[in-house]
């Protein structure tokens, strides 16, 4: 796992069409953006977790 440190308003291109942004962040709250092709599935952690029962 790649672990990358970014303030609001960076961000990290996941190979050449996938940009993930750091938005806001404020106390311990971290909001992101993820602009990807709409063929890209996005789903959260736990979504992902509870469907797959991979942790």
């Amino acid at each position: 796992m790649l672990v990358i440190g970014r303030k609001p308003g960076e961000y990290i291109m996941i190979g050449d069409n996938v940009k993930v942004k750091v938005v806001r962040s404020q106390e311990g709250d971290l909001r992101l953006a993820v602009d990807a092709p709409k063929d890209v599935r996005i789903v959260r952690g736990e979504i992902y977790e509870e469907n797959t029962g991979v942790c």
